[in-house]
C-alpha cells in the first residue's frame, strides 16, 4: 500500500469503477444543464445519453471548475490521515483549474508543513488526461515514491498523444473552436476536422478530412507515425467518445489489428459531462504514448 494519495479530477474521463479499483480519489467538476446545477460525477447525476439529448433539444450548458476551497477540503482528509498527495489536473491550456489547485496547495501546506502536496498540470484532456493518470498509477503500484512520480509525470506528460474528430460541428462552432463559416461549410461538405492537444495543452485544429471513413484511417495512420515503437507499440491505448460507440469500436478494432503488441485491448470510455458539454455528441478521441508534443 502506498504511503501517499494519487488523485485527479473528473474530466480524466475514465470510469467510476476504474477509479475505485485503482484507489484514485476524484474531485468533481460542475456543470449546468437547463438552469440546474450538477456534479460531473461520471454520469450518475445525469446519464450521458440524457445530457446529449437535452443539449440537442436546446438546453444550454455551462461548466465550472473546482474552486480553491473545494480543493482544500478535498485534500484535507488525506493530509489529516498523515498521507502526502499528488494531484493531477485538467490541462491549464483548457481550464483555470490548475491555477486554483496551486493556490489551494500553497494555502493548505501552510497548515500541514510536514506534508508534501504535488500538483501536476496534465497538459491533457478527457481519457488522454486519464492515460497519464493511469501511467502514474502503474508506477505508484510498482513502488515509485511520490517525489520520483512527480518528476516522471513532468518528464512524460507531453508523450501522451491526443487526436480526435467529430461528425457534428455544432458545439465546436458554439465554443469557438471552429469558426462559424468554416463549420457551416464543413457540415455541408461532410468535412471532419482532425484536432489534437498541442504542447501547451490547447485544442488545435490540424487537418480537414472528408467522410468518417477517411478521418478514421488518417487517425490510425497518425498513430502508426507517432506511437512509441511505431508498429511495435506495446503501451496502452484509450479511446473516448460521446455517444458514438460504434465508431469508437471500429477504430479500436483497426488499432488492435495493426498494433499486435498492445498492452491489452483498447479501452473505451465515454466522454464525461465537462468535456461533453463542449463537444456534444459524435466525437471520437484516440490516446496513446508516443512522440513528445513539440507544437
Amino acid at each position: 500500500m502506498s504511503d501517499y494519495i494519487l488523485s485527479c479530477c473528473s474530466p480524466a474521463d475514465l470510469s467510476g469503477e476504474y477509479f475505485e479499483r485503482r484507489e484514485i480519489p476524484v474531485a468533481f467538476f460542475h456543470f449546468e444543464l437547463g438552469g440546474a446545477h450538477y456534479a460531473d460525477d461520471m454520469g450518475k447525476s445525469v446519464p450521458y445519453d440524457e445530457l446529449f439529448r437535452r443539449m440537442d433539444a436546446g438546453e444550454e450548458t455551462h461548466t465550472s471548475q473546482i474552486s480553491v476551497g473545494e480543493y482544500t477540503e478535498f485534500w484535507r482528509p488525506f493530509l489529516d490521515a498523515g498521507k502526502d498527495v499528488i494531484h493531477v489536473c485538467l490541462s491549464s491550456g483548457i481550464s483555470g483549474t490548475y491555477q486554483s489547485a496551486m493556490i489551494a496547495r500553497n494555502d493548505i501546506l501552510a497548515q500541514y508543513p510536514d506534508r508534501k502536496l504535488y500538483v501536476v498540470d496534465s497538459m491533457g484532456a478527457s481519457s488522454g488526461y486519464g492515460l497519464l493518470v493511469d501511467g502514474m498509477a502503474d508506477r505508484r503500484d510498482e513502488g515509485m515514491n511520490i517525489d520520483d512520480l512527480f518528476e516522471w509525470a513532468e518528464h512524460n506528460k507531453l508523450k501522451v498523444n491526443h487526436w480526435f474528430y467529430s461528425t457534428d460541428l455544432t458545439y465546436y462552432i458554439r465554443g469557438g473552436r471552429v469558426s462559424k463559416v468554416a463549420g457551416v461549410v464543413g457540415q455541408a461538405l461532410n468535412i471532419r476536422p482532425l484536432l489534437n492537444v498541442d504542447n501547451l495543452g490547447r485544442l488545435a485544429p490540424r487537418e480537414k478530412i472528408r467522410t468518417n471513413k477517411k478521418v478514421m484511417k488518417r487517425t490510425l495512420d497518425i498513430m502508426k507515425e507517432k506511437a512509441e515503437g511505431k508498429l511495435d507499440y506495446a503501451g496502452k491505448c484509450f479511446i473516448s467518445h460521446s455517444l458514438f460507440e460504434d465508431e469508437a469500436k471500429k477504430l479500436a478494432a483497426m488499432i488492435e489489428e495493426t498494433f499486435l503488441k498492445l498492452n491489452g485491448h483498447v479501452r473505451l470510455y465515454p466522454i464525461g459531462s465537462t468535456i461533453g458539454c463542449h463537444t456534444g455528441p459524435g466525437t471520437v478521441a484516440l490516446f496513446f504514448w508516443g512522440d513528445e508534443r513539440i507544437d
